[in-house]
């Protein structure tokens, strides 16, 4: 562990609105939409309030986050020449490194409504050495991997927990609660309202709440 913790730059790739949180099918596309631009904001807002983050990267296609970029600290850059996932997490490393050399990596995924700066600074406060991830809430997937950078190795995807512990990386399953909680269907998307959401998802669900809560479970 090191005394002092080591400064972040967090990678987050964000699907084009139109093809993202498809899972959310019982609530109408265009709720689907806004509701997907307004998470990978609030994650973003996230990331730049927390202490310890010197940047962040937005892989994405989507034109509607772009307006991030308006942060000095935030890059906002089309997909990679490969497509996928992980490869999308690579080239945002890649960016990363030359902007801000010598900081570690964080992929974070674009889905975490209810993401407060506190909760983060509390994972990266602890300067774990070594590559480490937080589970997501089942404990199956992935909500976030730190590395050094050049040891960043993503492996995003099915049981992306196992995959990522065989790789070596240290399971945070002690990690805020709200830093686990991705939010891919509509239980999960309850789950998120009832930790509270950030500005950009309260907006949108304020002004959609009879369409949402007419399709959710209680």
């Amino acid at each position: 562990m090191s005394l002092d913790p080591p400064r972040s730059v967090i990678v987050v790739p964000a699907k084009p609105a139109t093809v993202a949180k498809t899972r959310l099918a019982d609530v109408p596309i265009p709720v689907r939409i806004e509701l997907a631009v307004a998470f990978a904001t609030d994650t973003v807002s996230a990331c730049l309030a927390a202490e310890l983050v010197d940047g962040v990267v937005v892989i994405t296609e989507e034109q509607r986050l772009r307006h991030l970029h308006d942060d000095a600290r935030c890059i906002v850059a089309p997909d990679g020449p490969v497509a996928g996932l992980n490869p999308a997490l690579r080239h945002g490393a890649d960016i990363a490194g030359e902007r801000w050399p010598g900081r570690r990596v964080v992929a974070l995924l674009a889905d975490l409504p209810s993401l407060r700066a506190a909760d983060l600074d509390a994972v990266l406060a602890r300067g774990l050495d070594g590559s480490w991830f937080v589970p997501d809430a089942d404990g199956v997937g992935t909500t976030a991997l730190s590395a050094a950078f050049g040891s960043f190795d993503p492996h995003f995807g099915v049981e992306s927990a196992r995959a990522h512990a065989s790789s070596g990386a240290q399971r945070l399953s002690d990690a805020p609660p709200r830093l686990r909680h991705d939010v891919d269907d509509l239980d999960a998307l309850h789950g998120a309202m009832a930790f509270g959401v950030g500005a950009a998802t309260a907006a949108v669900l304020h002004l959609m709440e009879g369409e949402i809560g007419s399709h959710g479970s209680t």
